[in-house]
This record gives C-alpha cells, sequence and structure tokens, in this order.
C-alpha cells in the first residue's frame, strides 16, 4: 500500500467495557500482526495487531490502562476492568503500539506487514482453505437477540460517560 492517508485522521478507540479510551492523532507506517509465542499470550489470540502511535499523538481520555511487564523490555497494557488488551511498548522507546481492534473503526487501517513468523500458526497460512461458515449472525441466529439485548460492550465511538445511566 503505498498511500499512508490512513495514518493522519483523528482516531478514537478503547477497551471492550469502555472503562480504557484513547485518542491518537497520527499513526505511525508499521501497521503490523506479530505471530510470536509472547504476542500471543498478550492478546490470548494467534496473532496480535498492532500499529505504533508516537507518546506526544496519543491521549488517554477515559480510565488509564493497567500495565504487565512481559520483559525487562517490554510492557503490555490492559483494562483492568474487562481485561482487553490495549497496547504493546517498549520501555523508554518513542511510543505505543496500540492493538488495532481496539480502535473504533480497525478495517480503516490496513495490515502491511506480518513477523514473528517462527509462532504462526499453521492453519493461518492457508485460510483459503479453512470452511467459512458465515457471519456470527448467521452462525449463532439462536443467540443473537439474547446477545443484543443484554451486551454491554461499549459502542464503537466516543460517548460522554459509560455505562450509560
Amino acid at each position: 500500500m503505498t498511500d499512508d492517508s490512513y495514518r493522519f485522521h483523528d482516531r478514537s478507540g478503547g477497551c471492550q467495557c469502555g472503562a480504557v479510551r484513547f485518542h491518537a492523532t497520527e499513526l505511525l507506517d508499521n501497521p503490523h500482526i506479530c505471530y510470536c509465542r509472547m504476542c500471543q499470550k498478550a492478546a490470548g489470540n494467534l496473532f496480535a495487531s498492532l500499529v505504533g502511535v508516537g507518546h506526544e499523538h496519543l491521549t488517554w481520555t477515559r480510565g488509564e490502562p493497567a500495565e504487565f511487564k512481559s520483559s525487562d523490555h517490554v510492557a503490555r497494557g490492559f483494562c483492568r476492568d474487562c481485561g482487553t488488551p490495549l497496547y504493546y511498548r517498549t520501555v523508554g522507546g518513542p511510543h505505543v503500539s496500540l492493538t488495532i481492534g481496539a480502535f473504533d473503526d480497525p478495517a480503516s487501517i490496513p495490515v502491511l506487514y506480518q513477523m514473528g513468523m517462527e509462532g504462526k500458526h499453521p492453519s493461518l497460512k492457508n485460510l483459503d482453505g479453512v470452511e467459512d461458515v458465515g457471519t456470527t449472525e448467521e452462525g449463532m441466529a439462536d443467540q443473537v437477540a439474547s446477545i443484543r439485548a443484554s451486551n454491554r460492550q461499549h459502542p464503537d465511538h466516543d460517548t460522554a460517560t459509560w455505562p450509560p445511566r
């Protein structure tokens, strides 16, 4: 991708419960997926998707993330209330790498490269061969209405307060 216009938009995001929210005024040109085992454990998934934001371009607008030092050199931020992984940072480094999925519009941030290939799960090497069973609404049709009725997930936009009163 040569168009890096995705970098220069004000973007907000936060955790699943809404206790921690952030605002980024500029992204770095490094949106990526990391498959290393440390990222897998931190994300509780097969990979972490991350994009850098310089400290001067990042504001925590609600709450503060908790941190876990996964090594002497790396700290990982998360919501202490719901556990959502929010970032990776090198201690003393010039930026924080926010989890792309924590942004309100993650689809607008293109993944440009992948790393930590030694940890890539073998089934991810050929997803074209994995059966596509459709959308969540199709796959969980019997449960969708009750999930929507009891949903406590913060919406994908800034709110003055949360949870709603």
